[in-house]
């Protein structure tokens, strides 16, 4: 029998890219048997997506009843499979996957975010109390997770997870293909993919039309009420749209608005904050795909990142002069935009996509069931084919 793998979130969304578009789709592609825990946010969600069956919980009404009910349903469902592989996506699982660990097991925690800089990022946390919560997380770890394998969406968090393994959060390259033609034809149009908070330059995005008045800002993604509010109060609906007030968006949708149109430019104009300013957003790769040209923060990783690949602009996000000469560069410089978006496009081809990774992930998991094979012999246990 195929050895049994079972993923878990209580935060993300069946549709979640990372976990159930790529991971485990791989996963049961590569032929393991693998099941998803995740709650099912009120929708109509098939019991089996491309070989992947689902578990889902139900939707939490609040953070609380998250971190108590969801976690004791999570873990239950979690036990009963008896996995050989346990794969968990958020911190808050930590003590569930402690109680998981056996002997005969892996436990693997995907690490997706800096959660000691993500404190101060947080809502819902006192900005007096983040270092308190990121001392917490840092001994929560050190406690729990001991016998744990790390599997790390960003290169930095090897400082943090010297041991850990790093399966990167490139693009899922499909059968779209951009539009043809130049940015020209729609000289202005801006594209912003994925959760629209102030904390990712949400309220810069949308003053962007003060800056230049012949842009409009496209958002996709969910977006707070409150913060739409906020958008619409620095700009009018003729100069911004938001697709996801509300809501999640699910990946198929957000890859369709990339392809939708060719636009001028990909945003990620984030304030300054130490959480971002190291990682390799996975909206630069979704962009690069799609041949749109990347607008993003000089950080210094950013613009690493860009000049490397020369596939986009890094400019001071609360420079105006500097975004504003950046905007009306890519709008009077149709080709060159064109030919970053190009530039963008083949190195997802060629390096920065899924299949890399994917490939890198099954091995990972077939190297840990060796070596769980191994101890089992050592200890004289039967050992079931992997």
């Amino acid at each position: 029998m195929p050895a049994k793998v079972v993923h878990i979130s209580t935060v993300h969304s069946p549709h979640d890219p990372r976990i159930c578009h790529k991971q485990c789709r791989t996963l049961a592609q590569a032929g393991f048997d693998v099941t998803l825990i995740i709650p099912g946010e009120g929708e109509q969600v098939p019991q089996e997506v491309h070989g992947v069956k689902l578990e889902l919980l139900p939707p939490a009404q609040n953070r609380w009843q998250r971190l108590t009910k969801l976690q004791r349903l999570a873990f239950r469902k979690a036990r009963a499979l008896q996995a050989d592989i346990y794969h968990f996506h958020d911190p808050e699982l930590l003590p569930s996957a402690f109680r998981l660990k056996r002997r005969d097991n892996i436990v693997i925690y995907d690490v997706h975010e800096d959660c000691e800089t993500a404190m101060a990022q947080k809502p819902y946390i006192p900005r007096f109390l983040a270092p308190l919560a990121a001392w917490a997380y840092r001994a929560a770890v050190a406690l729990l997770a001991k016998n744990f394998h790390f599997c790390l969406a960003e290169k930095y968090y090897k400082e943090k997870f010297p041991a850990g393994r790093c399966i990167l959060n490139y693009a899922l390259p499909s059968q779209r293909v951009p539009p043809p033609g130049l940015p020209e034809t729609n000289p202005g149009r801006l594209l912003y993919i994925g959760n629209v908070t102030p904390e990712r330059g949400a309220l810069r995005h949308a003053a962007l039309p003060r800056l230049d008045s012949e842009v409009r800002v496209h958002f996709v993604g969910r977006c707070h009420p409150k913060t739409a509010e906020k958008i619409y109060q620095i700009a009018s609906p003729e100069q911004v749209s938001i697709n996801g007030i509300g809501r999640f968006v699910p990946w198929p949708e957000i890859e369709a608005s990339c392809f939708q149109r060719r636009w001028l430019a990909g945003l990620a104009l984030f304030p300054p904050s130490p959480h971002y300013m190291r990682k390799e957003l996975t909206k630069f790769f979704d962009y690069m795909y799609a041949e749109i040209p990347i607008l993003c923060s000089d950080f210094p990783a950013w613009r690493e990142f860009v000049q490397k690949y020369d596939c986009g602009i890094a400019v001071d996000p609360l420079d105006d002069r500097a975004v504003a000469e950046a905007l009306h560069f890519l709008r009077t410089n149709p080709a060159r935009a064109a030919e970053m978006g190009r530039n963008g496009r083949q190195a997802v081809l060629s390096c920065l996509n899924w299949q890399h990774q994917g490939v890198q992930l099954v091995e990972w998991y077939k190297e840990l069931l060796a070596q769980r094979g191994s101890l089992r012999q050592d200890a004289g246990m039967a050992v079931p084919p992997p």
